[in-house]
């Protein structure tokens, strides 16, 4: 099996370090490749790469993004940095679920099926810690290293909030917070991430 995948430099380094089956072939970074399976990893900063792929099953790094906003033969996972590598693969689809489990057994890689919700499951709750603990800074509980050495300590996390919001990205964290808070409450953005947002724009 072919694979295509599109990635930065720390999705690629997640990726072989999480391993997969030595019998697949992955094309690194070629918008042109012909390929039994394309992952388009950096689809929600860079948008659609693959637009010719039409009959193949194309995996898009989309947390936010839901199923029914992509054409049908896209399937979302969630590969923000620091996800990929995790020992199962959060997906969500609206169809094609044999396709994606021949996929993921042939690759060697576990997954667990999700609602087709913005946020998947894990990004969800890391992105309402990080929300926390900027509600925190914001009333001066501690400071940024602390807060990170109190919660992998705590929890055995392997990054800190302010950590994870580095990995991550603050604009994907406060964008995600946005779209959740757009059904909820719970995730109104800090005062704090706004205003740190703001000087990283």
């Amino acid at each position: 099996m072919k694979i295509a995948v599109l990635a930065n430099k720390e999705q690629q380094e997640e990726w072989l370090a999480k391993g997969y089956n030595p019998n697949v072939e992955i094309i690194w970074n070629d918008v042109n490749a012909q390929a039994d399976a394309y992952f388009d990893l950096l689809f929600e900063s860079n948008g659609t790469a693959f637009k010719t792929v039409l009959d193949k099953p194309i995996f898009v790094n989309a947390v936010i993004t839901t199923c029914q906003q992509l054409p049908d033969n896209y399937i979302r996972l969630n590969a923000w940095n620091g996800f990929l590598k995790r020992n199962i693969i959060e997906i969500a689809l609206i169809k094609n679920e044999t396709i994606v489990k021949q996929i993921m057994n042939t690759l060697g890689w576990e997954y667990q099926l999700t609602a087709d919700e913005p946020g998947f499951i894990t990004a969800r709750i890391i992105a309402m810690i990080i929300n926390e603990a900027y509600f925190a800074l914001q009333d001066n509980v501690s400071t940024k290293e602390e807060i990170d050495i109190a919660m992998k300590l705590g929890t055995n996390y392997p990054y800190g909030p302010f950590e994870w919001c580095n990995k991550i990205g603050l604009p994907n964290i406060y964008l995600l917070l946005k779209t959740l808070n757009q059904t909820d409450s719970r995730y109104q953005p800090s005062d704090k991430l706004i205003e740190e947002l703001k000087s990283i724009v």
